[in-house]
């Protein structure tokens, strides 16, 4: 044998072998050429290793091992595939960069150019694509969702797959499908309708209660019980004809009431009612209004959730 400049040279000596002979070490010289001053590294290599019975004559080869590039003698074998995430969650609309080794049986690992990777995502949530088609520099990007969904990001190449798991997170709570823009929380819609119903729209009183989808939505409701209605009564303070008190509910978590007046229904501006005091029972609040009722008030409830 030879390696001249790195390149693997077998020559056979001149003479015949008998067939099935063993042939001894005279019949193989090695130059040492090819290698750097620290012995380690061939300048290139262009080995690769033939095995295997054949006819007289003829050369076996093997497809079981490779060579690393730069380096004489070390072959290896490929037994799996990795898959990563520059990060384990991405926002909606924001891009990750994704990308695949091949893992060897030595324990190290060889960078897979992406576009030569199959990839494909499974999403964790039904009916939510998380993220867009990989392209071929590794790069996809999250597509709108009603909640936080979990993906499976799949990469496959030469038999192996690998997976990496990735959080597509809900940082816009309007956007989703049908659902986008119409000023209802998306999450919302899709507890109570599904995805993409039309009965979910913000005008629409699927229970029939005189109240839309969006006043249910703001004022915590089930748009899918006729039972459920925000009412608001005023009546008097035991049994006196002075003050007044605003009564309503149910109350919801997470929302701010405020109780407006005015005078007259003409005037522009409902105003706010200062030095009133209030109690909650039964998820309903009743709300004492300390100045007289002369000549009038009209009362309004506002809901705000933020």
């Amino acid at each position: 044998m030879k390696f001249r400049n790195g390149l693997f040279l077998a020559a056979i000596v001149a003479g015949t072998l008998p067939l099935g002979a063993q042939s001894t070490s005279v019949s193989y010289s090695i130059e040492p050429a090819g290698f750097d001053p620290s012995g380690g590294r061939a300048a290139s290599s262009d080995y690769s290793h033939q095995s295997g019975v054949s006819a007289l004559g003829a050369l076996g080869t093997s497809a079981d091992y490779q060579i690393k590039a730069g380096y004489t003698f070390q072959p290896y074998d490929i037994i799996g595939l990795v898959a990563n995430s520059a990060a384990p969650t991405v926002d909606e609309g924001a891009t990750l960069q994704l990308a695949a080794w091949q893992f060897l049986d030595d324990a190290t690992f060889l960078a897979v150019s992406p576009n030569l990777v199959t990839w494909s995502v499974a999403s964790a949530v039904v009916g939510v694509v998380p993220l867009s088609v990989i392209d071929a520099n590794g790069v996809t990007t999250a597509q709108p969702v009603y909640v936080d969904s979990p993906a499976t990001v799949q990469a496959s190449l030469a038999g192996f797959s690998g997976n990496v798991n990735v959080i597509v997170r809900n940082v816009v709570t309007d956007n989703f499908g049908a659902y986008a823009g119409d000023t209802i929380d998306d999450a919302w819609q899709v507890q109570y309708f599904g995805q993409n119903n039309p009965n979910a729209g913000p005008t629409v009183d699927f229970s029939h209660t005189g109240q839309p989808n969006l006043f249910k939505y703001l004022a915590g409701l089930n748009p899918l019980d006729p039972n459920a209605r925000f009412t608001v009564a005023i009546a008097p303070f035991s049994g006196l004809p002075e003050p007044k008190t605003v009564i309503f509910g149910p109350l919801a978590d997470g929302r701010t009431y405020t109780v407006t007046y005015k005078t007259d229904l003409d005037a522009a501006v409902w105003l706010p009612l200062s030095g009133a005091t209030f109690t909650d029972a039964n998820q309903q609040r009743t709300v004492i209004d300390p100045a007289p009722s002369v000549p009038r008030r009209y009362y309004r409830v506002e809901i705000t959730k933020p």
